[in-house]
């Protein structure tokens, strides 16, 4: 026999995604705006993906991995903006209960992979500047690969159980996510049964991986500080540290805002969470391309060559 508490379970079939608390005539300049940026993030990104492929003086790790950044920034929005942009033109905002929890997975994935991808880069910088002369030897193609795959593996495996987690949740009513997207606080808030444990696998995997994440591109950065001091000439301190300066542009970024969404216990901010949400899951993925682009010299003569030989075919 099933239990009240289970019967009550399958009444929620799908949710409401309240969004942005915006009037009508809003929403259209709102749909705009998110068009504008979705497409600038998309196009940008993918800019990158096909100069580190298709130009010789890009095939190095650190492009390999800033191409699977690019990637990551491309399928990170596209987990959530498409969505937003429908409900805005058209109104309808509903969104199954298994689209709900697959859109709260993907996103968390991506996240977490973003973590785990950010910390090898930082261990590239490391490599490539405390022990040139055996980078070629530790950072060979197979090793980029296994690393690549490494945080890809662990960002779509450490979020598995707290997601799991909150899809076997009894969701008897109200259904309405005050989010732009289903995002677990929100989500959670909406439960009739004890959440702790959702909470806390969901706090502990988010605290570790994230502070984890921290902690090592604390020690490599350390480790480059030491190196690049030691360099007895400007020049040549300056060389070094300007290939770490966009990457750690990017993780001072991505850390502020995810540490305030998701280590930060006072989760219940609503307003808050929707603009931390954009800062990392909108406009995060918007400035990545132009943070390696416009400050490294490689990618904007790869640029150039590719819109002279558009230009003449």
């Amino acid at each position: 026999m099933e239990s009240i508490e289970e019967i009550n379970c399958s009444r929620i079939r799908e949710f409401i995604i309240l969004g942005f608390h915006t009037k009508t005539e809003s929403e259209y300049l709102l749909f705009i705006l998110l068009s504008c940026l979705y497409i600038l993030t998309i196009s940008s990104n993918t800019v990158i993906i096909i100069l580190v492929r298709t130009d010789l003086h890009l095939h190095s790790p650190m492009y390999f991995y800033i191409s699977n950044l690019s990637f990551l920034e491309i399928s990170y929005i596209s987990s959530t903006v498409p969505k937003v942009m429908v409900s805005l033109i058209t109104g309808f905002k509903s969104i199954s209960f298994i689209g709900c929890i697959s859109q709260l997975y993907f996103f968390s994935c991506l996240g977490a992979t973003e973590n785990v991808l950010l910390t090898v880069m930082a261990y590239d910088r490391y490599l490539a500047i405390c022990n040139p002369l055996k980078y070629a030897i530790l950072m060979n193609p197979r090793m980029c690969i296994q690393l690549a795959f490494v945080s890809w593996f662990i960002g779509f495996s450490t979020v598995a159980v707290p997601i799991v987690s909150i899809a076997k949740s009894c969701f008897c009513g109200p259904n309405i996510v005050d989010h732009f997207f289903c995002e677990a606080a929100p989500l959670l808030q909406l439960s009739c049964t004890d959440v702790s444990t959702p909470k806390f696998l969901l706090s502990l995997s988010a605290s570790t991986l994230t502070l984890g994440s921290i902690f090592l591109n604390m020690v490599s950065y350390s480790f480059i500080i030491h190196t690049v001091l030691k360099t007895p000439t400007t020049t040549g301190r300056r060389k070094a540290f300007s290939t770490c300066v966009s990457h750690l542009t990017v993780v001072v970024f991505f850390y502020t805002s995810v540490c305030l969404m998701y280590v930060n216990p006072s989760g219940t901010n609503t307003s808050r969470n929707k603009v931390v949400s954009v800062i990392y899951g909108i406009i995060t993925p918007l400035l990545n391309p132009f943070v390696y682009s416009l400050r490294n010299k490689d990618m904007k003569t790869a640029f150039i060559k590719m819109l002279k030989r558009l230009s003449y075919a």
